[in-house]
């Protein structure tokens, strides 16, 4: 299985601006830019989508995981925050932090912490990147 994306810059650093899309078309000549990444400007940035991908991973990491243990989660919301950090001479994403929420009723808590741990630990996107990955789960049932 391949999937892909493109990107085109156009411009300098600073003022310069570019365009991301993706084969499936949900994102089309998407706007990102100097200030959508380092500021508060409109369009997206390279680090939100990788925390979009890791929260997507994650969750769907989980749901096989819970299901594995016999258990179908009504709900899980996962949050991802990619650190983005001065590095020497540039930026390194040098952590993620995984904020989840999962709703199982009648919930196993020692299935569901096994669940998440290995999730995390198996969660394709979790293992290309090259950060320390934390994460807070908490289980309502």
């Amino acid at each position: 299985m391949k999937r892909k994306a493109s990107a085109v810059w156009q411009g300098g650093l600073q003022n310069g601006k570019g365009s991301i899309s993706t084969d499936s078309g949900v994102l089309k000549d998407t706007q990102y830019s100097f200030a959508t990444r380092f500021a508060d400007g409109i369009g997206t940035n390279p680090e939100e989508l990788i925390a979009a991908a890791h929260a997507g991973c994650f969750s769907m990491a989980l749901s096989a995981e819970l299901g594995k243990a016999g258990i179908t989660p009504e709900r899980i919301g996962t949050t991802a925050t990619v650190m983005l950090d001065k590095d020497g001479g540039g930026f390194s994403i040098t952590a993620v932090h995984l904020d989840v929420a999962v709703k199982i009723p009648g919930g196993d808590k020692a299935a569901f912490d096994k669940a998440t741990a290995d999730a995390k630990a198996g969660c394709p996107v979790s293992k290309v990147l090259n950060a320390t990955i934390t994460m807070d789960a908490k289980l309502e049932t």
